[in-house]
């Protein structure tokens, strides 16, 4: 059985046909049609084509006043009012009140200095004070009473009743009396004046406020000497920095050439590098009748029209100064992008968005032209890439390869 079934296994080749040449042959045309036709749909497809090299550029937020500005400009934002604030009297500074960004108004106690000696001085010229108006009293009632006798001697002596000694005696008190009285009169001014100076060497250690400001810096601590001059060692001169917040103005340097584009009462949009997003109303407050000779350039101060406490001194500023102001409806930014990304495709205006190493054919609905870019109401959205100059050959889906910068 086992022999029987080894020869079942064995391959009849009387049954195999050989194959014929031709048919052979047919068959790789086949294939290699096949594979043409494959590598042709790859190639249009893109798979096989190779990377077209192309520029890109972003789509960005334009504001509508870049499409009327004149010149643009860079400085600061500077405090018009600003002061060091010191202490008159030297002495250890024992109070502060305030610290950084801390809101003050006029006349408002900033810090004190030690003043225990200067207020004993005080109370001594107000007592001294007390004391010379009691002598006052005293030589206004001698002065009544010695007018009074030296009237009564007047009429007695007139009817020969006193003799004129009396009459002399009388009249030389009357006036050692009212001289008295002058002299404590003129005594009492002098100590109200002493008295005055007291108080103003007691509110020289009161440190306040020159105008409503903010504190912009502390400048000394509690224990540290302070003196006008600063010049003890280690002894500090201005306590605190204070800017009245309201004087705010952005200045920046206009070249000499570009001045005639720039008048007093100009309309501006002031961006701070703080905010990149925000755009500040601005007009041209003053221009400097000065020239600063090593840059060639003049400095123009702009004023904030509206009030905003984001605003800090020092901040960096950029102005743009327009030829008219901006409306109503021109306060936003527009999505724009470069003119040259927009090409005509079988009767729409479309854009050719980068994503990955692709394009993506994008129709978008075009807007009025600011500046030098175009406004895009829809399609894409700002930080999208897009290709500039995309040539014919460029199709959606076409692989591309950006040069490196």
């Amino acid at each position: 059985m086992a022999q029987e079934d080894l020869d079942q296994l064995k391959i009849d080749k009387t049954a195999i046909a050989p194959r014929s040449g031709k048919s052979r042959s047919r068959r790789f045309r086949v294939v290699g049609i096949l594979l043409v036709v494959l590598a042709a749909a790859l190639y249009f497809c893109g798979v096989l084509r190779p990377a077209a090299t192309v520029e890109i550029v972003n789509v960005q937020q334009t504001y509508p006043s870049q499409g009327f500005t004149l010149l643009n400009a860079s400085g600061y934002v500077v405090a018009q009012r600003k002061a060091a604030v010191a202490s008159k009297a030297t002495g250890r500074l024992v109070w502060l009140g305030v610290e950084e960004g801390s809101i003050v108004r006029q006349g408002e106690v900033l810090a004190r200095i030690e003043n225990a000696d200067v207020l004993a001085g005080q109370n001594e010229a107000a007592a001294n004070l007390n004391s010379i108006r009691t002598t006052l009293d005293q030589t206004r009632a001698e002065l009544h009473d010695a007018e009074l006798s030296f009237k009564r001697v007047k009429v007695l002596l007139s009817e020969g009743i006193v003799s004129t000694a009396d009459y002399d005696s009388a009249q030389a008190r009357y006036r050692t009396a009212r001289a008295a009285v002058a002299g404590a009169e003129a005594n009492i001014r002098a100590a109200s004046a002493a008295l005055d100076a007291a108080k103003v060497a007691v509110e020289f250690t009161y440190i306040r406020a020159p105008f409503d400001a903010v504190v912009l810096t502390k400048n000394a601590d509690v224990g540290d000497i302070v003196t006008p001059l600063g010049a003890a060692a280690d002894a500090k001169a201005a306590v605190v920095t204070i800017a009245d917040m309201s004087s705010l103005l952005a200045e920046v340097d206009v070249s000499e050439s570009n001045l005639e584009k720039v008048r007093v009462g100009q309309p501006c949009e002031i961006q701070l590098d703080a905010f990149p997003d925000l755009r500040f109303r601005g007009v041209v407050h003053m221009v400097v009748p000065t020239a600063d000779r090593s840059k060639a350039t003049v400095l123009v101060k702009v004023k904030f029209v509206d009030f905003d406490k984001r605003i800090l001194p020092e901040m960096s500023a950029k102005v743009a100064f327009l030829s008219r102001p901006v409306a109503a409806g021109e306060q936003q930014p527009r999505t724009t992008v470069n003119p040259e990304a927009v090409v005509a495709r079988n009767g729409r205006k479309v854009v050719f968005l980068v994503k990955d190493n692709r394009v993506v054919e994008t129709p978008v609905e075009l807007g009025a032209k600011i500046g030098d870019a175009l406004e895009v109401k829809s399609g894409v959205k700002a930080g999208d890439s897009v290709v500039v100059h995309p040539g014919e050959k460029l199709r959606d889906g076409s692989r591309i390869s950006i040069p490196e910068k």
